[in-house]
């Protein structure tokens, strides 16, 4: 038996080495071809190993490259993995082939098995879970973020950490003229007011000068999202036989999961007693009382479902957000212009009390709620920046899409939400520059409409944000006080371009300066 289990672990080996290699040597020719020829763009369908080199050979600037892609090719086109694989993809930026998927045929399109492996760290949860399952725990988690006492709290984390976190840090930074790194800051930021409603105790990661517990906890959801991002794109039998063997990214992935699992057990101790506070609600609370989550396991599982959904969605966008709008300084120019009036009213009524204090302005959400210029801002760079760049689904049974593509079972299909805010026939000629001023009404004074299915930031159809209401109005109590009280800078040289992963972080951080203003 030993014996044979070596071969099997030999023969495992010299599958993937001759994968390796077979995948490689079909790269190095594609790009070798694709130099020698500019106009090239739909990728190359090989024999026995299908359209995989050709996507791996793209896998630098992936998204734009997908985007070109898809631009030539009608919004749609089919990909086929290695033989005996099993990867049949349908990629699509089709408005009407989103609104079939997601909505009018929904229940042909589940997430899927596969799906739910290989996000295996949250399976059985409402992000991978279809049918009962899935509406159970959307039931729960509506009411959890529809409780008042749980949004004011959220509300008061948020002004809070901008208070006392957010904003003494620029003021430090721009007094020093010292650049700093956005995207961290921005992640630590969403990671204090993300954890605190769940736990009631705050884990002060943005004030921590040697954050260890943050830098690890963030390590490891990034690496489930860029381990995830390998595992859509190989076979299931390839990263499987690596988990088995415990090496490359699936060994990564299993010190992510300890991290994670731990993290949530030690803030769950932590969590202070409810009697010091009993009008307080915490989304643990809720979570863990609800019959829908009895098991223990599933209870930890929902935890990080919770704080991947807000640290992963507002804690990616906002980097993007500062970029364009350190690029853009009359769209700064109008966002204050907005916030003047509110800025006015505070100033007069600190006057009318005597008071000496700062001069630093912070907007409550009430007073954000409806600046629409604001909101438009946000939604722009949503556009052009989606935190989640990639949908997946799977096919039940045949269909025939609106754009006439026919679907077998089986196949899986993509959603490129990126290459969507891309396309020239959705958005129109200036679809790649940053311009607010595409979502409002005419008079400037109200948002357009843009179906979901068009702009899928917040998801569309049955499986809707239902964090989307919050997430905005995070969003701008924190990109208000920042774009008020501070004009900020981009350092030049860095380059600026997405990591490789399920979320559409930045690779490389975001290098910026702040000088606090006048």
């Amino acid at each position: 038996m030993a014996a044979l289990q070596a071969m099997a672990l030999s023969a495992s080996q010299v599958v993937v080495i001759c994968t390796l290699l077979i995948v490689s040597l079909c790269c190095m020719y594609i790009k070798f071809w694709s130099r020698r020829n500019p106009l090239y763009l739909y990728p190359m369908d090989w024999p026995v190993v299908g359209m995989l080199p050709a996507l791996v050979a793209r896998i630098h600037n992936f998204h734009d490259k997908l985007t070109a892609i898809l631009a030539a090719s009608g919004c749609n086109f089919k990909a086929q993995g290695p033989v005996g694989s099993g990867i049949r993809f349908f990629i699509t930026s089709d408005p009407e082939n989103v609104r079939h998927i997601y909505t009018s045929n929904h229940a042909n399109y589940p997430k899927g098995e596969e799906f739910a492996d290989i996000f295996d760290i949250i399976s059985d949860t409402i992000f991978t879970a279809d049918g009962d399952a899935w509406r159970q725990q959307r039931a729960m988690f509506q009411s959890l973020l529809s409780n008042p006492r749980l949004l004011a709290l959220m509300a008061s984390c948020c002004r809070d950490k901008v208070v006392n976190g957010l904003v003494p840090f620029l003021t430090h930074m721009g007094s020093t003229g010292t650049p700093f790194d956005m995207q961290d800051l921005i992640t630590r930021l969403v990671f204090d007011l993300t954890a605190t409603p769940i736990f009631g105790v705050d884990p002060g990661c943005l004030s921590c000068s040697m954050p260890s517990t943050h830098v690890a906890v963030a390590t490891a959801m990034d690496t489930i999202m860029q381990v995830g991002l390998f595992r859509h794109t190989v076979p299931a039998s390839f990263w499987k036989v690596m988990r088995w063997l415990n090496i490359g990214p699936e060994r990564k992935l299993a010190v992510a999961h300890t991290v994670l699992h731990g993290f949530v057990r030690e803030m769950a101790e932590k969590t202070k007693p409810r009697c010091a506070n009993l009008d307080e609600v915490l989304a643990m609370d809720i979570i863990c009382s609800d019959p829908v989550c009895s098991d223990d396991f599933l209870q930890s599982k929902l935890l990080i479902v919770y704080m991947i959904a807000g640290r992963d969605t507002v804690g990616t966008t906002l980097p993007w957000v500062f970029y364009n709008l350190a690029k853009n300084p009359g769209v700064v120019s109008c966002i204050r212009k907005e916030l003047a009036p509110a800025a006015s009213l505070k100033a007069t009524a600190l006057a009318s009390n005597g008071s000496t204090s700062s001069s630093m302005v912070i907007f409550d959400t009430e007073e954000t709620k409806g600046l629409v210029y604001l909101q438009a801002a946000l939604f722009e760079s949503l556009r052009l920046y989606p935190p989640g760049p990639l949908e997946r689904k799977v096919v039940l049974a045949n269909d025939v899409l609106p754009s006439g593509h026919q679907l077998c079972s089986g196949e899986t299909v993509l959603m490129s939400i990126y290459a969507m805010g891309r396309m020239e026939a959705l958005w129109g000629k200036d679809c790649h520059e940053y311009r607010p001023e595409r979502w409002l009404s005419d008079d400037g004074t109200k948002l357009r409409y843009v179906p979901s299915h068009k702009f899928m930031a917040f998801n569309t159809g049955p499986r809707m944000c239902l964090g989307k209401d919050i997430a905005i109005a995070q969003m701008k109590t924190i990109v208000a006080a920042v774009v008020w009280n501070f004009d900020m800078e981009v350092l030049e040289g860095q380059s600026i371009e997405p990591k490789l992963s399920c979320l559409l972080q930045l690779k490389n951080g975001l290098m910026m300066r702040v000088k606090q203003r006048e």
